[in-house]
């Protein structure tokens, strides 16, 4: 064959193996959440390359197959093509002795660079660069080809099969979502600026309210501002004046005998009318929703959206309240500084190594703040304050403190045994590996 006739040949061999290497990167490389988006718009080649990666054997075979039925080729083809002129090119330069093995040498380099640059490195970048839309182009050629060497795949592909069942070798990859596949794409869009920090601390939070309880949202039973049955209309109006709120709970003198609850407009429109506030006989009072303190905060949300209720009182399982959630207080737990009132913020940066922390701050808030991956035993509480006394071992006093995860965590205020904030430093010095507590 003439030296045109050669080229011609190699360069089918070369867009033979580009196909070959440009579909095994593209469809195992293609996302499958894209390609069922693109099979739910009615692409029918998305369904092709779905069923591709869901039973990749027959499809890595014949790759496999063609990949090296060309590079043999390539070879046998090449060295035939170029040795001849490159032989008598060097006849003029070189010795006799010296021509044969360096013409050989010389048409392997250049057959070899051929085939790297232009049927393998380029074809698999792009490839890689585009790989739902390379499938989508592809997957019907090699459909083709998988029907054409049917037999021989089958012969391969089973054979691979019984070797990896004796050898026990899973044949199949585990394509599951799992949260942290989701948390890992969720941080690669805040890096490439996809995602602001607050949209990306929201998405996170939203993930996690499943895990974490309903306690760590509620507002504590000591801040509970409650009426009770046996108070009279002028304290009823001090409390309602002390504490402007649009619900009040009703108990029975005291938080835990709870009767129901009151709305505040209701109240406001008997006292307009000029009507009596005896709350015994009053019929504003209305049964009261309570929900366990089991219940994490997706939970609650679904209890608040299947019973429409915007509130709920926490109750433990000695019938003790532990608080009242609302419907804002979880809407908080997930868009945080977002929907915070100015001056209602749990944790104040005073510089960029020291924060103010409330005593009720949830742990998960102080944990994303100072970017901690996790507590000790961290089951145990719920909150910063909660924290202390488990490293602490007893009810934390002023200026007791704990070193944790390169922070130390200093109680500066205390109101009647509670904890009611602290200051968190950075520690300078990274030496300190382990908690610490100091009394």
């Amino acid at each position: 064959m003439t030296l045109v006739e050669n080229l011609f040949i190699i360069l089918a061999l070369i867009f033979t193996s580009c196909f070959f290497s440009m579909s095994e990167i593209a469809l195992a490389a293609a996302r499958k959440i894209r390609l069922r988006q693109l099979a739910d718009d009615g692409d029918q080649r998305a369904h092709l390359v779905l069923g591709l990666q869901t039973h990749p054997g027959n499809f890595f075979t014949v790759v496999q197959i063609g990949l090296n039925a060309v590079a043999i080729m390539g070879g046998i083809v090449g060295e035939s093509a170029f040795t001849p002129y490159i032989a008598s090119t060097l006849s003029h330069w070189l010795p006799a002795h010296w021509v044969p093995q360096t013409s050989f040498i010389l048409s392997f380099t250049l057959v070899t660079s051929l085939f790297i640059l232009f049927a393998d490195l380029m074809p698999k970048r792009i490839a890689m660069a585009m790989p739902e839309a390379v499938a989508l182009r592809l997957v019907k050629p090699l459909l083709t080809c998988i029907l054409i060497l049917k037999p021989i795949v089958l012969l391969f592909n089973g054979l691979a099969n019984l070797i990896f069942r004796v050898l026990r070798v899973p044949a199949e990859r585990n394509d599951d979502i799992t949260s942290d596949d989701i948390y890992a794409v969720m941080d690669a869009g805040a890096e490439a600026g996809v995602l602001d920090t607050n949209e990306q601390q929201m998405m996170e939070s939203v993930f996690q309210m499943q895990s974490i309880p309903v306690t760590s949202a509620m507002t504590a039973r000591e801040s509970i501002a409650f009426l009770s049955l046996g108070d009279d209309e002028t304290m009823l109006k001090r409390k309602i004046a002390d504490n402007p709120h649009h619900k009040f709970l009703v108990c029975d003198g005291q938080l835990d005998a709870i009767k129901g609850f009151v709305n505040s407009t209701e109240l406001l429109i008997r006292l307009i009318n000029e009507q009596t506030l005896d709350l015994k006989s009053s019929s504003v009072v209305q049964t009261c929703p309570i929900i366990p303190d089991t219940l994490s905060l997706s939970e609650a949300l679904e209890y608040f959206k299947s019973h429409r209720v915007d509130f709920a009182v926490v109750m433990n399982e000695y019938a003790l309240v532990l608080g009242v959630v609302t419907f804002n207080d979880l809407q908080s737990a997930v868009m945080g500084s977002w929907v915070l009132a100015e001056g209602e913020e749990q944790i104040v940066a005073r510089d960029e190594d020291s924060w103010l922390v409330d005593g009720v701050t949830p742990i998960t808030d102080v944990l994303r703040t100072l970017q901690i991956d996790e507590m000790p035993h961290s089951q145990n509480y719920e909150t910063i304050a909660g924290f202390m006394m488990f490293m602490l071992k007893k009810i934390p006093r002023r200026t007791d403190s704990v070193s944790y995860a390169g922070y130390k965590f200093e109680v500066v205020d205390i109101d009647d045994y509670k904890v009611d904030q602290l200051l968190v430093t950075r520690i300078k010095s990274n030496t300190e590996s382990e908690p610490a507590a100091q009394h």
